[in-house]
């Protein structure tokens, strides 16, 4: 009996912890863009810094090149999270509108994967299907 209750005490923990940072906002930093086609084949990499920021309704990405730095913003429509150690395994998947400079918007659907503490980000739309884009994320936190 004492087991399962710790077994229990132990779950409940650390579903308190992934809830935790599941409502916290984060931020991602990659120095390099990939472009996956739709079987996952690289079609070209960009070194260009990326942070990434999103919390349950908000989401932001800087991208910042040669070219100088551009900015996307938007909201999160919907997310699913579920990490088991916080920043290194788990997953967040959101459902997102991201609009340019210009005022244009477009759908995406991001998913941020951790497993065996390195984490990834793919970002797929509807009007792109055959572009992928995906960051190797060098730094992953919880911002204030």
């Amino acid at each position: 009996m004492k087991t399962f209750l710790t077994t229990l005490l132990l779950l409940a923990a650390g579903s308190t912890i992934s809830l935790a940072q599941c409502d916290k906002k984060v931020s991602l930093t990659s120095s390099k863009t990939q472009h996956l086609d739709e079987k996952g084949q690289l079609k070209h990499a960009d070194d260009e810094k990326v942070v990434v920021e999103f919390n349950k309704t908000d989401i932001s990405v800087s991208i910042n090149n040669d070219g100088g730095e551009r900015k996307l913003t938007g909201k999160v429509n919907s997310d699913t999270c579920n990490w088991k150690v916080p920043f290194k395994e788990g997953s967040s998947k959101l459902h997102v509108t991201l609009q340019n400079d210009n005022g244009e918007s477009r759908d995406y659907t991001i998913t941020v994967t951790g497993k065996d503490g390195k984490v990834t980000f793919m970002a797929t739309s509807p009007d792109e299907p055959d572009e992928v884009i995906k960051l190797d994320i060098e730094k992953f936190e919880e911002k204030s």
